[in-house]
């Protein structure tokens, strides 16, 4: 059975979605908790996201950004916002679909079906990242060489993450603790150096050494 996230904080048509996409053949669920979005969306093993871009604590479109960092799930925009610019920004962001509130549920049910359809079998749902030495596991927030595997923390994994995304690319010690600040702990100077040196100590227990280098007074890079 074919997963769907709803990402929606009014609690009525949230229910609404929930019950008639579970009545349709699909399995439903929500998140109703908007501390740790993202993280949240990321974790989850599902084949299309519906997603509000008027969400409480964080912009539906800044979420819609940070996923596609990461993964091609379908995404479909669900919004009282009816202008242009939202809809463009959206599109542009990697959105497949964008309805406007209030919408049909039936031709919403018709855009569900055909775009699983057409992601069925293409591999889209990106749940591991291939880093060359290493897999990244989005799903299990784990690090992965061969046979190997270890579990990462939030944060090991945030930090991990912010530099594949821009490997290569020295990044500041401020980029990676603005990444990391929507999350539950407080992050510091110090404890940023806690946890890249927890992370370190990780790749190491599955023999990878090195990858992560200091660039003194610029910040760090993953070569």
């Amino acid at each position: 059975m074919q997963k769907i996230l709803i990402v929606e904080d009014d609690e009525k048509l949230r229910n609404e979605l929930e019950i008639f996409l579970n009545k349709n053949g699909y399995e439903a669920n929500s998140i109703k908790n908007f501390e740790n979005t993202i993280e949240d969306i990321i974790k989850e093993k599902v084949d299309l996201i519906l997603l509000d871009i008027n969400l409480p604590n964080i912009d539906g479109e800044y979420i819609l950004k940070e996923v596609r960092k990461v993964s091609e799930i379908p995404i479909i925009i669900i919004t009282s916002r009816d202008n242009e610019i939202d809809e463009l920004l959206s599109i542009n962001y990697g959105a497949d679909h964008y309805i406007t509130k209030p919408f049909n549920i039936q031709i919403l049910l018709a855009k569900i079906a055909s775009l699983l359809r057409r992601t069925k079998n293409a591999g889209m749902s990106q749940e591991k990242i291939d880093c060359k030495e290493f897999i990244l596991n989005i799903s299990k927030s784990a690090l992965q060489k061969e046979e190997k595997e270890i579990e990462l923390t939030k944060n090991e994994f945030r930090i991990l993450r912010y530099l594949v995304q821009n490997r290569g690319k020295i990044v500041s010690r401020e980029e990676i603790m603005e990444c990391l600040w929507d999350s539950e702990s407080f992050i510091d100077d110090n404890t940023l150096t806690v946890n890249v040196t927890r992370l370190r100590n990780k790749m190491e227990e599955i023999d990878l050494k090195d990858l992560i280098e200091t660039k003194r007074g610029q910040g760090y890079i993953l070569v």
